[in-house]
């Protein structure tokens, strides 16, 4: 059985929420909360979904800015999504995408890829290095990594014009999309295409360990790949995703935000969710042995347009 449920968040400003099979009501809302934002959440877990609806909205409520928020686990057939389909400027979180393409279109002519391109796409994910991303960005083309969008049935990410790749548009359904391909056997990427991505976002170095491994369990296998990118308007944008697997659980997790008034702001919005997902899904880890990012959250700098 599924159980399901969908209630109003406090604080947050929108999110598409969908129907409700088994809704929980904490009270009846003032009409001014119709438009509320709404975490959403399904399980197949008794009890599961609303306790993580409650913990999200309770992580998120006072933050600034806008997030959104996807989380599924395989295991305990899981969802929870919260402005599913809002796009946000990618930054370096686009960098997977990159990859993905890359490893994509070798596989449509059977070939494996250089040691440049290895070496290339190693710098792009453990370093979040922009010249080499800038690099495989002009060698694919848009072309190219439109057709494995339209592969991966990322139908809502559109790339960034003009050869700013960190400009890309993406969503919390489009993201999780790609962990879910990235995680498990399917006709897009091949096994050792999967592999190879795993590998190096779980090899991303120190400084960039942030996000959503926070709170994960020491049993727990990390991947993670962080991006943010400061603009005149609307702030910092600061995002996250990873996949986790390990005690008894097979999860993916996105979360995106802007609106920050700083880097670290946005950081800790994101590790606040992060922290009561990983400890709604493995309740029995014991708080020391659970992951610690970075104190000294770092990315590199992308270009966009001025102005």
């Amino acid at each position: 059985m599924t159980h399901r449920t969908s209630l109003r968040a406090r604080v947050l400003p929108a999110v598409a929420a969908a129907g409700v099979l088994v809704p929980v009501v904490a009270g009846a809302a003032p009409a001014s909360a119709a438009t509320a934002p709404q975490v959403s959440c399904t399980s197949g877990k008794a009890g599961l979904a609303a306790k993580l609806q409650k913990d999200i909205t309770t992580a998120l409520a006072g933050r600034a800015g806008t997030v959104a928020v996807g989380l599924r686990d395989r295991t305990t057939n899981t969802t929870c999504i919260l402005r599913a389909t809002t796009s946000y400027d990618s930054a370096s979180i686009v960098k997977v995408t990159v990859l993905a393409t890359l490893l994509w279109d070798a596989k449509k002519t059977n070939r494996y890829l250089t040691s440049r391109e290895v070496g290339l796409a190693t710098a792009m994910i453990t370093k979040s290095d922009n010249g080499a991303t800038t690099t495989l960005w002009k060698q694919l083309g848009v072309t190219k990594v439109k057709g494995f969008l339209t592969a991966a049935g990322m139908t809502r990410t559109v790339p960034g014009s003009g050869g700013y790749w960190g400009l890309t548009q993406i969503n919390v359904t489009d993201e999780q999309r790609l962990l879910s391909l990235i995680t498990a056997k399917n006709t897009v990427l091949s096994d050792n295409a999967r592999a190879y991505i795993l590998k190096l976002m779980g090899n991303v170095v120190t400084s960039q360990k942030w996000g959503t491994p926070a709170g994960a369990p020491a049993s727990v296998s990390v991947h993670v790949k962080n991006g943010w990118l400061q603009r005149a308007t609307r702030g910092w944008r600061v995002h996250s995703v990873g996949t986790f697997k390990g005690g008894g659980h097979d999860y993916t997790v996105s979360v995106l935000t802007d609106g920050n008034s700083t880097m670290n702001y946005g950081v800790s919005t994101i590790q606040a969710v992060a922290k009561v997902i990983h400890r709604d899904l493995i309740p029995t880890a014991p708080a020391a042995s659970r992951y610690t990012p970075t104190t000294t959250p770092q990315e590199a700098y992308i270009a966009v347009p001025r102005g």
